[in-house]
């Protein structure tokens, strides 16, 4: 049943009662509702239904590192309220809305991923010992209720159950609170209270009001001339960046639970690039096989994991040259080579992020060959710098040395090698002009607001994950480069730990070199 047959949800015409979304009380296509508003259908559809026994469930086990994570928030802003929110539904077409995902920083401190609820907020109250944190969030609604039956943002009968208070607190092993006493929280608010601002823009414009109101009482209680606090409306709050900063540089560091998720997750991927390749009769025998390749890895995706990490490149031919190629609406043609960049994403929100490059016919071609082994060389001269102490730009550095040198040997660079690596210079930055590496975890690029000391001049420990993806793309009309190269689109990635002794390719056991690529190929398809 389709959504557009579905629209008895928004409210009810006898009685014009609107119904409520996840985030704000609004009535979406309320000319096409037919649900009942008589008072006998009321009372007939909120009777008559069993009992609900409710057996509590033990904590998951990621409720122990989540706790330890927002000990470490604690003391980083010792008196201050956060307000951390997971985020609300996002449109996607008048009344259908994105599938819903938390944000990350609320998954992080709270263990809670693919099952948490819309609109939910996790709150540290300042105590003398520290903070109290609640996760505060819309428990499911009685039967006898009209949002049961009558709300298609969040009545059960529409989306199915929603958990209790009790069963979430249980479950995640935090104190919970019903979405309403939020509203004490914000009422609360002083101006030393900060919050996530990019989680929910709703959230973040109440406590930007309650900030300002704090401020304007506390001068005209003092009969100051002004305020000591300063926000504009919409815009940014210096300490609010903080917050946001201190959450995401607590996850350059994965714990013992982020790693299993993120080899389960590496595992997932490895099952669905094997089923593309499995498929590949069926990929080069359709118009659009680019989207049989991006349809076959999301199946495999939404059966391991909640989804794929991101959105699936799936890049055949000249289409591989383009970096973020995600229309995958092209044929996969016999000579061409498939260039797939894709991650499973698990229920926890963990996600891998892999690049294989392979011949749609399995056998390369020379130059095919020669490209792809020149980005090997260079995924392979990152990886080698790669321990604890080493710092994170030379990763880059390391794989641009044979970006830089291969380029050169073949004539397509108007300097040497180590002229072009000049920092006013950088000739071979054409062919590659992203970087080598990025953090990854529950974002596919995590950490992304840490400082630059931390991250791109940070110095790597035990625990980091992040990628290794140099790459190589000749675009189809690029004259600096012979025909053979042209509208080739080479990039190996590859997911790396630092260990206490150097670093582990998270994803060598998926094929990496040429010979083990093409007898990949062979032999799946």
């Amino acid at each position: 049943m389709d959504r557009m047959a579905n629209t008895s949800d928004t409210s009810t015409t006898e009685t014009a009662t609107p119904a409520t979304s996840a985030s704000e009380e609004t009535i979406r296509d309320t000319n096409r509702s037919t649900t009942p508003g008589s008072e006998g259908f009321k009372s007939f559809i909120g009777s008559g239904w069993a009992a609900r026994e409710e057996t509590l469930p033990p904590a998951r086990e990621q409720a122990a590192f989540a706790a330890e994570r927002r000990a470490k928030v604690s003391a980083a802003f010792t008196g201050q309220r956060l307000i951390v929110p997971a985020g609300d539904m996002k449109q996607r077409a008048n009344d259908t809305d994105y599938p819903f995902r938390a944000h990350s920083a609320f998954a992080h401190l709270t263990g809670w991923g693919s099952d948490s609820e819309p609109g939910a907020v996790l709150v540290f109250e300042p105590t003398t010992g520290g903070h109290e944190t609640t996760v505060y969030f819309r428990e499911r609604a009685g039967r006898d209720s009209e949002e049961f039956y009558a709300n298609a943002a969040i009545g059960e009968f529409w989306i199915g159950a929603r958990p209790s208070l009790a069963h979430v607190a249980a479950d995640l092993a935090i104190a919970t609170r019903g979405l309403e006493e939020f509203d004490h929280v914000v009422d609360a608010v002083d101006t030393a209270t900060l919050v996530l601002r990019e989680a929910d823009a709703s959230v973040t414009e109440r406590i930007d009001h309650a900030r300002i109101r704090f401020a304007a009482e506390q001068a005209l209680s003092t009969n100051a001339s002004d305020a000591p606090f300063s926000l504009e409306i919409g815009g940014s709050h210096e300490p609010d960046a903080e917050l946001a900063r201190v959450l995401s540089e607590l996850r350059l560091v994965k714990d013992e639970y982020e790693l299993a998720e993120m080899r389960a997750a590496i595992d997932a991927t490895q099952r669905g690039f094997t089923e593309v390749l499995e498929e590949l009769p069926r990929i080069t025998a359709e118009v659009r096989g680019e989207r049989v390749i991006e349809g076959v890895f999301a199946t495999r995706a939404r059966l391991d994991g909640n989804d794929v990490g991101y959105g699936s490149i799936a890049a055949a031919g000249p289409h591989a040259t383009v970096l973020h190629w995600t229309r995958n609406d092209g044929p996969v043609v016999p000579g061409d080579l498939v260039l797939l960049d894709a991650g499973v994403e698990m229920d926890s929100y963990y996600t891998a992020d892999i690049t294989r490059t392979f011949p749609v016919n399995g056998t390369f071609s020379a130059v095919q060959r020669q490209v792809y082994e020149a980005v090997l060389e260079a995924a392979d001269a990152a990886f080698a710098v790669v321990k604890p102490g080493a710092v994170f730009r030379e990763v880059h550095a390391a794989a641009m040395q044979v970006i830089a040198r291969k380029t050169a040997e073949w004539g397509f660079l108007p300097v040497s090698a180590e002229e072009s690596l000049e920092p006013d210079n950088q000739f071979h930055r054409r062919y590659m002009v992203h970087g080598t590496s990025h953090h990854l975890g529950l974002d596919v690029h995590d950490c992304a607001q840490a400082r630059r000391e931390m991250y791109m001049d940070g110095v790597l420990e035990p625990g980091m994950v992040f990628t290794i993806e140099p790459g190589l793309y000749f675009q189809p009309d690029d004259l600096t480069v012979p025909a053979e190269f042209r509208g080739i689109g080479v990039r190996i990635e590859d997911d790396i730990v630092v260990t206490s002794s150097g670093a582990e390719n998270l994803s060598a056991g998926i094929p990496r070199t040429a010979d083990e690529v093409e007898a990949w190929v062979r032999g799946a398809s």
